[in-house]
């Protein structure tokens, strides 16, 4: 049985509080979680979103999920936290089975890197002629077989 019971805790944050605040606040519930004898998962920002509707006058908010184990004692304990901030606008836990979720790497700088390195890979690349690909396209296209449409009469008919 690869299955197993975790649960998913979506919040948002106020949109005005500045990126360190917003790293605080995870941290923050991160920490508390595990003192509540849960095992988080997967902690990720995903960044700020508009709201479908407003709340408490924001029409903007900073998403984080926050993926975790537990025995779901400490669920009420860790929304009672976010309850209590002024800086959570809404919170929501969500009781999900299946495989684990992995966690994904959040390395802002290594992504910039990669893209820099494509585009110099790019650049260093010989550019074929292209009148050879079009011709290539030809004769991919004459060599497909096209599905005969048989008219609806006949279909009818038979």
């Amino acid at each position: 049985m690869t299955d197993q019971i975790y649960y998913e805790t979506m919040y948002i944050l106020r949109p005005d509080i500045a990126e360190n605040e917003v790293t605080n606040h995870i941290d923050k519930y991160n920490k508390l979680l595990e003192e509540l004898g849960g095992k988080i998962l997967d902690s990720q920002m995903r960044g700020k979103r508009r709201l479908a509707y407003q709340i408490a006058k924001h029409r903007e908010g900073i998403y984080v999920q926050l993926s975790h184990q537990g025995d779901g004692q400490h669920i009420f304990k860790i929304e009672k936290a976010m309850r209590l901030s002024e800086d959570v606008i809404r919170y929501m836990t969500v009781k999900q089975e299946g495989p684990l979720p992995t966690p994904k790497p959040s390395n802002k700088g290594s992504n910039q890197i990669d893209k820099k390195e494509n585009r110099i890979n790019d650049t260093n690349k010989k550019e074929e002629p292209k009148a050879e690909e079009s011709k290539e396209k030809n004769i991919l296209k004459a060599e497909t077989p096209t599905p005969e449409i048989k008219d609806s009469k006949e279909t009818a008919e038979s």
